[in-house]
């Protein structure tokens, strides 16, 4: 990193620069807007004017990147600052006011790096990220053009001006789908190892793969979840066991069972996806991956395995579908020796419940090479559409205010409240209007520095822009939309509407008992629940935000309860 050096003169402080490349002057950040003349740096009672600066992005998932005040507006800013100072000159009483003077902004400095670096080592459960950005992003986010305190609740009217500025500016236009070529072309791989057919007679899609190399290998040796994981690794180990018991000898060569996902549960989180995939999976007709959110679509194939880690190896296909291994063992059973004999349980369906497959597109600027000033040219759904056309896809929604509020509960670490919920929502905003203030709503939306610079996940809660981009390429019959609050208050109903969806088999009493009675998982934490509800105003800003998105969605399915007019608190 270049270092800068400040000298201090008798007005003020100002910023030379030692091997520090100032950005070019027309740009300022995301938003591209003009920087002012006479841009002023404050840090505890120093001034910096005129100043050049370079800054490099700390970049994570779930972190707030570290902001610095410039003239009201806030900044990303990472530099390392030396303060040098002057040559001692004739008059001894000019030089003691100018040590106090340098003594006090030192002081002032230290302070201030203090208080920073305890910021963010409190709110990051690994520590300082000093790394750049691993999407390598050209530009920061700058706010929009109506800047405020965001920390005062006494600027709840302009917090309001900045959520009329973004509904001003919704708009749902149809997005270009790319021709099944182009898609094919973005991973040859994967369309050269899953075949466009699968075998007949089966209700899940699985298909026969030669087996070859040495039959007393490890069939899980490389597996990249295996590696990362150690719950992973725990269940390789029994699926290694009786892997060579369920190889199928055809013609003098062995094969061995390979299935995708019947269904999906795409989305979202913190809308009860967690409790649906619990109870389906007592269904005896109903078989997951080993682990409920392999992500591997929106993360592994990408190479992310945690956002504050940055990309490592692609996770390939044949990983993903190692996850499946079990399922497919319990349709195929045990192959007679002669390889005669159909599957033992044809009826089996295998579900995928990654709650990210929705709705996150984050690392295509990373697989595309791209900037953020455009459109993910190829989606997930593209993907699973072209290997795929008949999946079925299984959506749990709930009122955004109150799913965005449970969001920031549960991925919150420290110094969680609802006046800091307040802030980081207000700040989040501003952000967000600032983008589209050069770009359109869907590439805010699918805007990965923008998602990833707003401390609270704003853009989840616009489903209805993710869901007509699925709609695109899946008809509405094959895409399940649930609420969250329907399911909590009468389970019965939505299970049975998901085991219509699926066509599953009758269940006993004693069965479907277990499966609709059980108590919810994955609710709110005790100590989040008493942190109390969100502050009235906060919830009257995010109502105004998502109004005109929940009035589409409802419009499109067809269905009022989906405008979420009345609060519902889960």
């Amino acid at each position: 990193m270049a270092r800068c050096s400040l000298e201090v003169e008798d007005v003020g402080v100002s910023a030379t620069h030692h091997g520090c490349r100032p950005p070019p002057a027309s740009q300022n950040l995301l938003s591209g807007s003009p920087l002012l003349p006479n841009t002023a740096l404050r840090l505890s009672g120093g001034t910096m004017t005129q100043m050049d600066y370079r800054y490099t992005l700390l970049d994570d998932c779930h972190r707030k990147p570290l902001l610095l005040q410039v003239d009201d507006k806030p900044v990303n800013l990472f530099a390392v600052l030396e303060v040098k100072r002057e040559p001692p000159n004739r008059w001894r009483i000019r030089g003691c006011f100018r040590k106090i003077r340098l003594y006090s902004f030192l002081f002032g400095l230290t302070v201030t790096f203090f208080i920073m670096a305890s910021y963010i080592l409190a709110g990051d459960k690994k520590g300082l990220l000093l790394t750049p950005s691993p999407y390598h992003f050209s530009s920061l986010v700058s706010p929009g053009p109506l800047t405020f305190n965001l920390t005062a609740v006494k600027d709840y009217r302009q917090i309001k001006l900045v959520v009329k500025s973004i509904t001003s500016k919704v708009e749902f236009r149809s997005r270009q789908v790319p021709e099944r070529k182009a898609v094919v072309n973005t991973e040859p791989h994967i369309f050269s190892v899953i075949p466009r057919h699968f075998l007949p007679g089966i209700k899940n899609p699985c298909w026969y793969q030669e087996h070859v190399g040495n039959i007393s290998s490890d069939p899980y040796r490389t597996n990249l979840y295996g590696h990362y994981s150690g719950r992973f690794r725990l269940e390789f180990q029994q699926l290694r066991n009786v892997f060579r018991e369920h190889l199928l000898r055809h013609d003098g060569k062995l094969y061995r069972m390979r299935c995708l996902p019947y269904f999906y549960i795409i989305g979202q989180p913190k809308c009860g996806t967690t409790d649906l995939y619990d109870r389906l999976r007592l269904h005896p007709d109903v078989k997951f991956t080993i682990f409920k959110e392999p992500h591997w679509w929106t993360r592994k194939r990408c190479g992310v395995v945690r956002m504050s880690d940055g990309f490592h190896n692609r996770f390939p296909v044949e990983d993903y579908l190692d996850l499946f291994d079990q399922a497919a063992y319990r349709i195929q059973g045990k192959p007679t020796p002669d390889g005669s004999g159909g599957p033992s349980h044809p009826n089996i369906v295998v579900g995928e419940a990654s709650a990210s497959t929705m709705w996150d597109n984050n690392a295509w600027v990373y697989v595309f090479n791209n900037t953020t000033e455009g459109e993910p040219p190829v989606l997930i759904q593209d993907l699973i559409h072209a290997l795929q056309p008949d999946a079925r896809l299984i959506v749990m929604l709930r009122d955004p205010v109150e799913r965005l509020y449970s969001d920031y509960l549960y991925f919150g670490i420290v110094n969680k409240s609802a006046e800091d919920f307040h802030d980081k929502v207000s700040e989040s905003l501003q952000l967000f209007e600032g983008c589209l203030t050069e770009f359109t709503m869907r590439s805010c939306v699918y805007n990965t520095t923008v998602n990833n610079a707003m401390p609270v996940r704003l853009q989840v809660g616009l489903y209805i822009v993710y869901l007509l981009d699925w709609l695109t390429v899946f008809s509405r019959e094959q895409i399940l939309v649930l609420r969250l609050e329907d399911h909590a208050s009468n389970r019965k109903y939505t299970m049975h509407k998901v085991f219509d969806f699926l066509s599953l088999g009758p269940l006993t009493k004693e069965k479907e008992a277990e499966i609709t009675k059980s108590p919810a998982s994955n609710t709110r934490r005790p100590a989040d629940k008493n942190l109390g509800p969100m502050l009235s105003i906060t919830r009257e800003i995010l109502r105004d935000f998502y109004k005109p998105f929940n009035v589409k969605l409802a419009k499109v399915l067809q269905n009022d309860s989906f405008l979420w007019e009345k609060s519902s608190k889960l």
